[in-house]
């Protein structure tokens, strides 16, 4: 502002004086006619203007009638006058020439950029003093403080018990740090929670704050990396500092392999950013009073890369594990993401627990909101099982969207899909079709969803050939079906083909025997194989492919033979697909049985009539574990469900 108020009274200070020295202006011939009679005193060469005295005034009439004496002039020289300066000399008149001084925007133009350069600098320096950005204080934590107040408790955490349990030892030491020190015990300086992303272990963590009743510090390892050397150093200093006058207290690190992982790993060396950070975290982890009041919590799901430094004791002691939750687990998450939602009778939590396995805790959470967004989206009063099973399906399957597909290959996919079912309820190793659709959904052109009957950890030999039969079962049907293949089986096929690497390599399910080959080194907790390290020779290899070969033959081949045993179904089913184009269990079973379906006009017919009831005793009856079959479902691990 002062800077725009310094070059306002610079312009009228120039204006104003410019308007007080020029004098009147008068033309050419008038300037010769009072040079003529001798009546110019003096003058003054500006270029081509002439600024002068009169030697007597020269009245000028102004407004009111009245006379004014003028004894300055100006006049402009229209053209090069080569004898005027003779003129002048022999008239007498004192002479003086100098450069036409500059106009005042054109030392405004000069100054303008360091003006502008002044500004700029006040303004960065302005910003720099406030907020947590700042230059100054950069180096400083940026750790959020979280009140107790605002902390969870562990009744509110579900689906973890274990996990829960051994926090259980560290709320106890923050509530009453004696018990422990009267028998000389030292709690864990810290406590590593490992897991996949969207088990609960950040909330397990704020949960240990809550029920501790202590100040909570949560910060990522992204935040103490900057562009500037040595402020991550500076970060980890000033966050534990920040703990300590504020013990007792947790302080939390999210994704801990940001700033944790393996030294000399880089291409910078042990001049790495990180790698000072990490150097900086480990020296203030050994700076901890045994006792002192500071638990430090950090999270990851990707353990593998964490530098082993890290991971002694007398750092991370505890290592608690945060897996996903089993059918008992997600039945509870499920109680407790439904607080605050109006569901209808005929939602069953523990059906619902049952169709979802191998999910988060924050999967289900998606779930319900799912859920209760297509209740609104349909003006329903509650949430019904419906809405429930309808936002599954989209979470798990993805949206439903329509293509434009010729009835050949509505058919085509009919038919793969109708194998796929097929022999997924035939072969007994292997978990029964839940349902199976040829609307198209996500990136599948159609899909077979099986959810088994309890949560599995063990998979047998013979689920694993069952599997690749069920995967391969598509391209078969198609070709009993339509009469050709199509590249729709490409990732049934690519599957398949990577659980009989896994049955070969690892798990000595192979005519090779119990042999470990090709190291893999992947991300515990995320399921990607980031290389394969090749330590067998190639006549190995050569092994390694044809015991591959013989157990994708073998499975084909078993597919082959049951759907050429009932094809019957299979044109069923397919013929079924075409008309419904979505079958659930008990379809199927009918199917199977020989029997045919209602038509889909009056299905539909009765469908809606069941919507306007849905609370009602048809709904109960859908949803009733005596009267309805519990659904027998989907194999999440290794593999999902088959599709196109």
């Amino acid at each position: 502002m002062w800077v725009l108020l310094a070059l306002l009274s610079v312009v009228l200070v120039q204006f104003f004086s410019r308007n007080r020295s020029d004098g009147m202006e008068i033309g050419y011939s008038t300037f010769r006619d009072h040079l003529a009679n001798g009546n110019i005193l003096s003058v003054t060469i500006l270029e081509k203007t002439i600024v002068g005295e009169f030697r007597n005034g020269v009245s000028t009439p102004v407004p009111g009638g009245r006379e004014s004496m003028e004894t300055r002039f100006k006049v402009e020289i229209p053209f090069e006058d080569t004898e005027l300066i003779d003129e002048l000399v022999r008239r007498d008149v004192t002479i003086t020439a100098r450069p036409k001084s500059s106009p005042w925007y054109a030392h405004l133009v000069t100054w303008l950029p360091l003006l502008l350069i002044i500004g700029l600098g006040i303004l960065i320096f302005r910003q720099m003093q406030g907020g947590q950005k700042g230059l100054f204080s950069m180096g400083k934590s940026q750790a959020r403080l979280t009140g107790e107040r605002e902390g969870v408790k562990f009744s509110e955490v579900a689906g973890v018990e274990e996990a829960k349990r051994d926090l259980q030892e560290v709320v106890a030491f923050l509530k009453h740090p004696e018990k422990f020190s009267r028998f000389g015990a030292r709690i864990p300086k810290g406590v590593l929670l490992l897991g996949p992303p969207g088990t609960g272990k950040t909330l397990l963590a704020r949960a240990v704050s809550g029920e501790a009743g202590v100040p909570f510090f949560t910060m990522s390892g992204a935040d103490f990396m900057e562009m500037f050397v040595g402020v991550g150093a500076s970060r980890v200093r000033d966050l534990f500092k920040q703990g300590k006058e504020n013990a007792p207290c947790i302080i939390f690190i999210d994704e801990l392999d940001a700033v944790g992982r393996h030294r000399g790993a880089g291409l910078g060396g042990g001049h790495d950013e990180r790698e000072q950070t990490l150097n900086q975290l480990l020296v203030e982890m050994d700076g901890f009073e045994p006792n002192s009041g500071v638990v430090l919590i950090a999270a990851t799901n990707r353990p593998d890369v964490l530098d082993p430094a890290l991971l002694r004791p007398g750092r991370f002691d505890r290592h608690v594990t945060v897996d996903r939750p089993d059918v008992r687990g997600r039945e509870q998450i499920l109680e407790i993401k439904a607080k605050g939602k109006p569901l209808a009778e005929c939602v069953n939590l523990k059906t619902m627990a049952r169709l979802t396995p191998g999910m988060s805790g924050a999967d289900l959470e998606n779930i319900m909101n799912e859920a209760a967004l297509l209740a609104a989206r349909e003006d329903h009063k509650q949430i019904t099982m419906s809405d429930l099973e309808r936002a599954r399906d989209r979470i798990v399957m993805g949206s439903e969207h329509q293509l434009v597909m010729s009835e050949e290959e509505r058919r085509t996919v009919a038919y793969h899909e109708s194998g796929h079912a097929l022999t997924a309820a035939l072969i007994p190793e292997i978990d029964s079709p839940h349902s199976v659709t040829i609307i198209p959904r996500g990136q599948a052109l159609g899909i077979t969803y099986s959810i088994p009957e309890e949560d599995q950890y063990l998979y047998s030999e013979a689920w694993c050939r069952g599997q690749i039969a069920c995967l391969l079962a598509g391209q078969v049907a198609e070709r009993i079906g339509v009469g050709d293949t199509f590249n729709g089986a490409g990732d049934d096929i690519k599957r398949a083909t990577e659980l009989a690497r896994h049955m070969v390599c690892g798990w000595g399910m192979g005519e090779i025997g119990p042999l470990a080959l090709g190291n893999q080194d992947g991300e515990v907790f995320l399921g990607r194989e980031l290389t394969r390290k090749r330590d067998y020779s190639n006549k190995t290899a050569v092994k390694v492919d044809e015991d591959m070969r013989s157990i994708l033959d073998a499975c084909r081949q078993h597919a082959e033979t049951i759907i050429s045993k009932r094809e019957d179904a299979l044109h069923r089913m397919a013929e079924a697909l075409l008309e419904h184009e979505t079958l659930d269990r008990a379809q199927m079973e009918q199917l199977l049985a020989g029997k045919t379906l209602e038509p889909a006009v009056k299905r539909e017919a009765a469908s809606g009539q069941d919507a306007k009831n849905e609370a009602g005793q048809a709904e109960e009856a859908r949803t009733d574990d005596e009267k309805a079959p519990a659904p027998t479902p989907f194999k999440e691990p290794p593999l999902a469900a088959p599709g196109v």
